[in-house]
């Protein structure tokens, strides 16, 4: 995936939408990848006036899988 198509598929078709209907409360959350955080990604957030919430670079008590993978590994 890159940021211009997380922009037009993710973004514009689904987020900037989901917004509209939430109201300005509205907080969008993401990854740390590399298409989430393109400039371009960030532009159409600013210009559709939707906040992002901080995500910690390296947070993987936040990320499900990681406890599955603890599991096993025990």
């Amino acid at each position: 995936m890159t940021g211009h198509i997380y922009r037009d598929v993710i973004l514009e078709q689904h987020v900037r939408l989901f917004r509209g209907a939430m109201g300005a409360e509205f907080r969008f959350m993401d990854g740390n990848t590399r298409p989430h955080r393109a400039n371009i990604v960030d532009e159409c957030l600013q210009s559709e006036d939707i906040t992002r919430m901080d995500w910690p670079a390296y947070s993987s008590n936040l990320n499900p899988i990681e406890h599955v993978w603890d599991m096993l590994g025990r």
